[in-house]
This record gives structure tokens, C-alpha cells and sequence, in this order.
């Protein structure tokens, strides 16, 4: 009998070393996402900037009402003794 022969891993050529490298370098040299998050028109881009802050802005506002601590109190400001007199 034959021995059966296992498939050998073939070393990646050299071009495919340079491309994946190319590659890494251009994917870690990018800053940030992508995609970019803001439009590159600066009228546009400040526009979506003074949203971001009010949303931001408005965050502790909108937790609040989450945890309903925005609710009015309806305890007295003062002290009673809950004896009928």
C-alpha cells in the first residue's frame, strides 16, 4: 500500500507577504472610523456638531425622566406629627 500524503502548506509568495503589508499599513495609519462621522462641508459639519452637544447637553435631563427623579416633590416642607388633634 501507498502511503496517503498529506497536502503541504505552501509558504505565501513573496508579492502576497508586500500586499497584506501594504494593507496593514494602510489600515492602521487610518484615524478613526471609516467612515467618517460628520460631513466634510463645514456648514453642514457645524450644523451636526451644535446637535451632538445639545443631545449631550440633554442627556442628564433625559435620565432623569427615565428614573422619574423630575417629578415634583409632594412632601410637606415642614414636619407633622400625624396625630389627630
Amino acid at each position: 500500500m501507498r502511503p496517503v500524503s498529506r497536502p503541504r502548506l505552501r509558504l505565501l509568495r513573496p508579492q502576497a507577504w508586500l500586499l497584506g503589508l501594504l494593507a496593514a499599513l494602510t489600515l492602521s495609519s487610518s484615524t478613526g472610523c471609516l467612515i467618517p462621522m460628520y460631513s466634510a462641508d463645514p456648514a453642514r459639519r457645524a450644523q451636526q456638531l451644535l446637535y451632538t452637544s445639545e443631545d449631550l447637553r440633554t442627556f442628564l435631563d433625559e435620565w432623569e425622566r427615565v428614573w422619574f427623579l423630575d417629578s415634583p416633590s409632594h412632601m410637606k416642607p415642614y414636619r407633622t406629627s400625624g396625630l389627630v388633634l
